[in-house]
């Protein structure tokens, strides 16, 4: 009865309470697209701003990670330590860093695209240091190698064609130049995507997007090896924000000198700070680990290209961005690669668990022979002449 209420919270079902649970954090990720966007545009620092993120989101997490994880957490030496340094310089630094730029010369929908590649590359990257195994001679290695290359072939497409415009925002484009503005981008649909009309170099901001991609796989998959070794996964995250915090600190030292860079000049630099620290780190890290216990890494790895779509929604009624042929079919190949993974892990798992129900039935059965083979041979020691004396007296 009392798992069936902690099933259940007010009469919603936990299936239910799952679902809502990920789209709210989807329009949470979603709004961090959009509120980095326009921190950008006010002019607040690329270093300022992730330094001031991983603040708060270091001031949230460290009294979880202290209280909840007393029992789990093993004893801080020099080599957890380094692990912890690299962590932070590869998923914090590299990550944040690579997305910043990126953003500031692409726009919200295309970075969240891009993202939709993560899964992918993280299993490429398990792959090739053969933490990952890949049965070619099996559906499901087949899907995850096919759903990779679509991902990487969707990210060349953003990166590389811009394309026609498919849909401008009304108060873009006014009526008198609609059709000017029609042949011109119908005169570019051919061109490689190398420099916006506003001054952005969209080919480097999507390079730097890529790479933001790939830090952030490397993140994942460099973690699990030290996750084994120290199992207190809030603690790990709390220990790589603050070397996070040190690292950005120390760019900041040497790239922004400029004291009027740290102060913010109008509530709404503050509120951009806030939503990255309290909801894009925060509040989502805390919906997030607990759909993954709940529903699975793949039940919330489903969700993520609903993530594209909202940033898509919102950046065109938030900041008038136009979408572009390129993005577009570059966003569809990167969805269908994610879903080919996540559908090629989903069967490894399943084959995997009917592997071992038939290796612990044939178990079983074997000792189940073995056992009685001995209680056989041990009835014939005991009484050996029992058949023999039997057929005498008889």
């Amino acid at each position: 009865m009392a798992d069936a209420n902690a099933k259940q919270i007010c009469g919603v079902p936990e299936r239910v309470q799952l679902h809502v649970a990920m789209l709210a954090l989807q329009f949470g990720y979603a709004g961090f697209h959009i509120v980095s966007r326009l921190a950008l545009n006010m002019g607040i620092s690329k270093v300022v701003f992730p330094v001031y993120r991983n603040i708060i989101a270091l001031i949230l997490l460290i009294p979880f990670a202290y209280f909840l994880e007393k029992k789990d957490r093993p004893a801080i030496t020099l080599n957890f330590l380094v692990q912890f340094f690299l962590l932070a310089l590869c998923g914090i630094t590299a990550n944040q860093g690579f997305y910043l730029l990126g953003l500031d010369n692409t726009s919200p929908t295309f970075a969240s695209a891009i993202q939709n590649s993560v899964p992918a590359i993280t299993f490429l990257m398990a792959a090739a240091l053969r933490i990952e195994k890949v049965r070619l001679d099996r559906r499901d290695g087949i899907a995850k190698l096919v759903g990779t290359l679509a991902c990487v072939a969707g990210a060349s497409v953003i990166t590389l064609y811009k394309g026609p415009t498919i849909f401008t925002p009304s108060h873009n484009v006014n009526s008198n130049n609609a059709v000017a503005a029609a042949a011109v981008e119908a005169s570019e649909k051919a061109l490689l995507w190398v420099n916006d009309p506003k001054g952005k170099n969209w080919t480097l901001g999507c390079l730097y997007l890529i790479g933001h991609c790939l830090s952030w796989s490397g993140w994942l998959v460099l973690q699990a090896p030290v996750l084994k070794k120290y199992p207190a996964r809030l603690s790990v995250t709390s220990y790589t924000c603050f070397f996070g915090v040190i690292q950005f600190l120390i760019i900041a030292a040497f790239i922004e000198r400029d004291a009027e860079a740290w102060i913010f000049h109008s509530g709404s630099e503050l509120f951009t700070i806030l939503y990255a620290g309290f909801i894009a780190s925060g509040v989502a890290f805390a919906v997030q680990i607990w759909c993954i216990d709940r529903g699975g890494p793949v039940f919330v790895a489903v969700y993520q290209p609903v993530q594209t779509l909202v940033v898509a929604i919102m950046a065109s009624i938030a900041l008038g961005e136009q979408f572009y042929l390129g993005g577009i079919i570059g966003a569809i190949l990167i969805i269908i690669g994610l879903y080919l993974v996540l559908w090629g892990k989903s069967e490894e798992r399943a084959f995997a668990i009917k592997e071992a129900i038939i290796l612990a039935s044939s178990n079983s059965e074997d000792n189940s022979h073995r056992a009685s083979a001995v209680s056989f041979k041990a009835s014939s020691l005991n009484q050996p002449l029992l058949p023999s004396s039997t057929s005498e007296s008889v």
